[in-house]
């Protein structure tokens, strides 16, 4: 039997037990359904996220529904289509306005009109006083080749000659000492590098012979030599150039000299020689003479070319510029006989002459025709003027004073339409835009040295921002031309057309 103390001993350590018991069994139960709410509760919240994109009531559907029956605001294309008549009009308007004819934009600062890059000269030439008589850039537009004579002369003269050539995309050049030096036996009158082959030259020779070099063979760089014979000049020639032939990709060497004839020679590169291909003579007897313009033949009959030039926009149409004065647009398909002696000749001269310009008052040393138009084209001379004239034309459309010595070389620049340059006997280079207003040069090139004559220059086609020009003390210039002289205006193409209608009086 328990006491009641004893009974109350036992009752309470069972209960203590209990509440032990329950305490964990409650703490257990606690942590599951915690971890299991949190998990829960996070789903849940995930669940609530993605259906927030959904509508949650009638009221929304209405609204949205509401928003999507109303129309678009005005955009782009009704503006567009609102103004397009107002801005065709005045861009009409505009195309036919002359308010702004000759205003340039001056957005940003420009560079020098000119600036020399290099001062080119072979020391021997200078030494033995040489001129240069004619430069001309490979078909790359990377090399200059330069040819030395004499442009003073007054005797027949056996001095020794160079050509030379630079290449100015070498990474060090020297401007005194050339890449290549050709030794020729006598005078270099006339140059011409190829159109499409940059390793061949063609010269004209004091002694009337014309030669072909080719720069990569430099033991022996003579490719073919015309020689001297009944075929060949035997007077100086004064210019050479490279003539597509009738088999595409082939050139020919038309020169001119002296003694009146025109020859167009093949090159046998196989035989190291030149075969007459067409000849030509001008007698004046043949020459078309117009009939409001007059002209006394002197002493002899024959017509001695001292400059050609070749249309680059007729194939059949060279032009001719002569030491008495005369000017002459010629045919290469010509069938007429020349009035000249052939003895000896392998092929029968014809008279190219099909019309004759006015007369100029001395010899004509450069002509050129213009790569923008196909009937202008520029002459110059003794006269120190420049002329400009039209194949359709007897008398010149413009005529400005470059100089009040002689202009020994005339040249459309190749990338502005009104743009051409002109050396001078006073030793400068200017340069003359016709889309001024006023005719004076827009700009002029000087080199050091007072007293040297500026004989000859030739843009570059392919590197259009530089300029060759030879002198007579045996150097060579080549400049820079800034943007200037080399960006064609809007406009520019349809002033040279004005010029070209332009009615000569």
């Amino acid at each position: 039997m328990f006491t009641d103390e004893a009974l109350d001993s036992v009752s309470v350590r069972s209960l203590w037990r209990e509440c032990k018991q329950s305490e964990r069994m409650s703490r257990g139960c606690q942590t599951r359904a915690l971890q299991s709410a949190e998990a829960e509760t996070q789903t849940v919240s995930t669940t609530i996220g993605c259906t927030q994109t959904e509508p949650q009531d009638q009221a929304t559907e209405q609204l949205l529904q509401q928003n999507h029956d109303e129309p678009e605001p005005p955009g782009l294309k009704d503006f567009l289509q609102r103004v397009e008549e107002v801005v065709i009009r005045e861009l009409v308007k505009n195309a036919r306005s002359h308010a702004f004819d000759g205003f340039q934009v001056n957005w940003g600062d420009h560079s020098q009109p000119v600036s020399c890059l290099h001062c080119l000269q072979h020391p021997i030439a200078k030494e033995k006083g040489l001129h240069v008589t004619s430069v001309s850039w490979s078909c790359t537009g990377s090399v200059i080749a330069c040819a030395y004579g004499r442009i003073d002369y007054g005797y027949w003269s056996n001095e020794g000659s160079y050509v030379c050539t630079w290449n100015l995309d070498r990474r060090v050049l020297s401007p005194k000492q050339s890449d290549l030096v050709i030794d020729v036996p006598t005078a270099v009158t006339a140059l011409c590098c190829h159109p499409n082959r940059p390793a061949l030259i063609a010269g004209g020779l004091y002694s009337g012979e014309v030669v072909v070099w080719d720069t990569s063979q430099t033991q022996d760089p003579v490719l073919a030599l015309t020689g001297m014979s009944a075929d060949s000049h035997r007077e100086p020639v004064y210019q050479v150039s490279w003539v597509p032939l009738q088999k595409k990709g082939e050139f020919g060497v038309l020169s001119g000299g002296s003694g009146g004839r025109v020859l167009l020679w093949t090159v046998d590169s196989d035989q190291g020689k030149f075969v007459l291909n067409a000849a030509y003579a001008l007698v004046r007897q043949q020459v078309p003479y117009s009939s409001n313009i007059s002209f006394k033949a002197r002493g002899s009959s024959t017509v001695g070319v001292t400059s050609m030039a070749l249309s680059p926009w007729d194939s059949d149409t060279f032009l001719v510029g002569s030491e008495g004065g005369l000017l002459l647009r010629c045919s290469f398909s010509s069938k007429m006989p020349a009035a000249a002696p052939s003895e000896g000749q392998s092929v029968t001269p014809r008279a190219p002459a099909v019309f004759s310009f006015r007369p100029g008052s001395g010899p004509i040393h450069s002509i050129h025709c213009s790569p923008f138009h196909r009937n202008l084209f520029l002459s110059a001379g003794t006269d120190g003027l420049a002329h400009l004239h039209s194949m359709l034309q007897v008398n010149p459309l413009l005529s400005l004073r470059v100089s009040d010595s002689y202009v020994f070389q005339v040249q459309w620049s190749p990338t502005r339409p009104l743009v051409f340059a002109a050396a001078t006997g006073q030793g400068a280079v200017q340069i003359f835009d016709l889309g001024q207003r006023s005719l004076r040069p827009a700009a002029t090139i000087e080199q050091g040295g007072a007293g040297h004559a500026a004989t000859c220059l030739a843009f570059n086609c392919q590197n259009t921002h530089l300029l060759a020009v030879g002198y007579t003390d045996g150097t060579v210039g080549v400049w820079q031309l800034g943007a200037d002289l080399m960006e064609q205006s809007p406009r520019e193409s349809s002033q040279l057309e004005q010029i070209a209608n332009h009615v000569a009086e």
